[in-house]
């Protein structure tokens, strides 16, 4: 299985989030997995290249020229993929795999893991999707999804898009028994042509 990381590129966060990064490397080299990521040699994305090679994974890393321009490139990817921008990035990273786990992360990781949701809910793919909520640092953004669908800004079927996990056991616990919902229409009232 090829499982797409998207993570951090600070090297100043608590050790606490290295350590489960650690963890879901190991599990991911120890099963023979593929690693895809941003190929970078910073933050979580080197700590997750590097680990879950020296675990036994092929690593996949998928970098923007000019963030290759700046040497930030891992030397733990067995394939790195220069891509032209970033949205191409997120492109071949998604269509390289079949499924997505966020660990802790800032914009970038956020924007990764809500587009590969959204584009679940519009049906144009139907990979499992993983928050790594580790330390509960995820807990503020699911109260506000949980406002989302008190409000009906989003049908509540869709907590079914995404799983959140406490630890790296419990992620690949559930790539390994994972089943694809079935499509929900996504409108609450579908619009009629005229």
């Amino acid at each position: 299985m090829k499982i797409c990381i998207f993570s951090s590129s600070s090297n100043a966060i608590n050790p606490v989030y290295i350590e489960e990064a650690i963890k879901l490397s190991k599990l991911i080299g120890g099963q023979k997995h593929t690693l895809v990521n941003g190929g970078a040699n910073v933050g979580l994305m080197e700590t997750v290249l590097k680990e879950a090679k020296n675990a036994g994974a092929k690593t996949i890393g998928v970098i923007p020229e000019k963030l290759n321009g700046h040497k930030l490139a891992s030397d733990h990817a067995d394939e790195l993929i220069v891509s032209k921008d970033m949205m191409e990035r997120k492109s071949i990273m998604r269509n390289l795999s079949d499924a997505f786990i966020a660990l802790p992360g800032g914009f970038g990781t956020l924007e990764e893991i809500l587009e590969v949701i959204t584009l679940k809910q519009l049906d144009y793919h139907n990979k499992a999707i993983i928050f790594l909520n580790t330390n509960g640092f995820y807990n503020d953004l699911f109260k506000q999804f949980e406002r989302t669908f008190d409000e009906k800004f989003a049908k509540p079927a869709y907590r079914d898009l995404y799983f959140i996990a406490n630890t790296s056991e419990k992620a690949i616990n559930y790539l390994k028994s994972y089943s694809p919902p079935q499509p929900i229409n996504k409108w609450y009232k579908v619009p009629q042509k005229s």
